[in-house]
């Protein structure tokens, strides 16, 4: 569906332990690394770029957005959940149910340490 996201950070140092470990849950792999920029996912699928910006300004989160990434089961959700918050993240909405968005949608919203919203989510049923 997409090609890929970028996240802006100020802080690479900092965003890297943060990403490397929320990441880990979901089987999202690193797999560039510079002084200024990171990329997670796949060298020729969907990747996720954290980068400081290209302008040379502040990196700052957007208001009303987030990215949300899919999370094998619900063991992953939590695990993404609680290495966000040992990482220097943020809880905006602890791993449960949301009923309503559908019956077995199962989601955790945290913020990175620049703020920037992020989501494990799995779709599917306990079990």
């Amino acid at each position: 569906m997409f090609s890929h996201a970028t996240i802006g950070a100020n802080d690479i140092p900092r965003a890297m332990a943060f990403y490397d470990a929320v990441f880990a849950p979901l089987g999202i792999r690193r797999f560039y690394t510079m002084d200024d920029a990171m990329a997670y996912g796949e060298p020729e699928g969907a990747q996720v770029w954290i980068l400081r910006p290209y302008d040379g300004g502040e990196a700052r989160a957007g208001n009303g957005v987030h990215i949300a990434f899919l999370a094998p089961d619900r063991a992953a959700v939590r695990a993404f959940h609680e290495a966000a918050m040992i990482h220097g993240g943020t809880d905006e909405g602890a791993p449960g149910l949301r009923p309503h968005y559908h019956p077995h949608y199962y989601g955790a919203y945290v913020r990175d340490p620049e703020g920037n919203k992020i989501q494990a989510v799995c779709h599917a049923g306990e079990g």
